[in-house]
């Protein structure tokens, strides 16, 4: 299994952007569903952008618009670019890697997580 460590959370006001990094420990290229996930507090983790190997991108509708989802191969790194943030975005952010199917429980590698706050 391929290890993913997250980056780039942090506070920011509202209207305002962060890039999150995901960097892989092995090759990205042959991992057929790259997603971020985000958990609120008191709320169930949800699916926020997946991007295929093909670079197919599927967005949940409270994000689109605003955020965007991108892989780079030679760096083995997965991006997020968030953009016009609102205090509804604060959550910890998770990046995760599956070569099964999109549902939560196929994810076979997760990151640890990272904390975005925005205020109001």
């Amino acid at each position: 299994q391929v290890q993913l460590v997250e980056s780039g959370g942090g506070l920011v006001q509202a209207g305002g952007s962060l890039r999150l990094s995901c960097i892989a420990s092995g090759s990205i290229s042959t991992l057929y569903y790259m997603s971020w996930f985000r958990q609120a507090p008191g709320k169930m983790r949800e699916s926020v952008a997946t991007s295929t190997s093909s670079d197919f991108k599927i967005y949940a509708e409270s994000v689109k618009g605003r955020f965007a989802i991108f892989r780079d191969n030679v760096k083995n790194t997965m991006y997020l670019q968030m953009n016009n943030l609102t205090p509804e975005d604060t959550a910890v952010y998770y990046c995760a890697a599956s070569n099964r199917g999109t549902a939560i429980g196929q994810y076979e590698s997760w990151g640890q997580g990272t904390q975005v706050t925005v205020s109001s």
